[in-house]
């Protein structure tokens, strides 16, 4: 094993989960966008992060429902039909090239990001919960299989943007994660195996190590700080990747 490229990746799925963890996204786009800038094609990056994330989200989930952060039903609700979007998702960017879809996500998270800054600005933008939360779970989990990431953003801001509780929604995606993640990365591998050990590894391993710490900030930290971070978050991921895919 390479222990410097372990040590590395090992830093990054630590930094990785613990915004995750804490903010309910991006362990995913963190870890994929470092490995496709590195090289890797989109579904080995994606196949190596969603194995990685297997471990991660599972003690991720756990630790959120030790800390009472998981609302059951709506689990069900988002994780059986993440699961059919996932291994749909994974089929697709296994037999298909994944990259062009990208601006149309990120120019949708963009705007759930500015949603979520508004009504962390004391503003409402809605008083209806989302009713089809199995809807939402199936897209975020298609989403998050084609482009390496994006469960925890797609279904986090569309509900904290719709008027969900901070702390349960938080929670709840990251438990439902697990489930979706398995399928994804059972389809990709069952496609072209595990490749590059030591890169997930290194993710896995930070990122457990960090999960525990972040299912506790969630539920100690106040939910306007939180509701900015992840608008903050999203909406810079967004401008970011935008500016990279129209400027080049």
């Amino acid at each position: 094993m390479d222990w410097s490229q372990f040590l590395l990746f090992a830093g990054v799925g630590l930094l990785a989960q613990l915004v995750d963890g804490a903010l309910g996204m991006a362990y995913g786009l963190v870890s994929n966008s470092v490995l496709l800038a590195l090289g890797l094609p989109p579904a080995v990056a994606s196949a190596t992060v969603h194995t990685a994330e297997v471990f991660t989200t599972g003690v991720s989930g756990g630790a959120h429902a030790f800390f009472g952060n998981v609302d059951w039903k709506a689990f069900r609700r988002l994780a059986i039909p993440g699961v059919i979007g996932g291994i749909i998702g994974a089929w697709f960017l296994a037999s298909m090239p994944g990259e062009a879809i990208k601006p149309f996500v990120y120019v949708y998270l963009l705007i759930l990001g500015t949603v979520v800054l508004v009504r962390a600005a004391g503003r409402v933008v809605s008083h209806h919960r989302v009713r089809h939360k199995g809807v939402l779970g199936f897209f975020a989990g298609l989403l998050d299989a084609i482009g390496g990431g994006g469960w925890g953003p797609i279904a986090t801001s569309t509900l904290l943007a719709r008027g969900g509780a901070v702390r349960q929604t938080i929670g709840t995606v990251n438990a439902a994660e697990f489930v979706v993640t398995i399928a994804i990365s059972t389809t990709l591998i069952a496609h072209m195996g595990v490749q590059h050990w030591p890169i997930v590894l290194g993710l896995l391993t930070g990122g457990v190590i960090a999960a525990p710490v972040a299912a506790w900030l969630v539920k100690h930290l106040p939910p306007r700080y939180v509701m900015v971070a992840v608008g903050c978050l999203i909406v810079g991921i967004s401008l970011f990747q935008l500016g990279r895919h129209f400027l080049g």
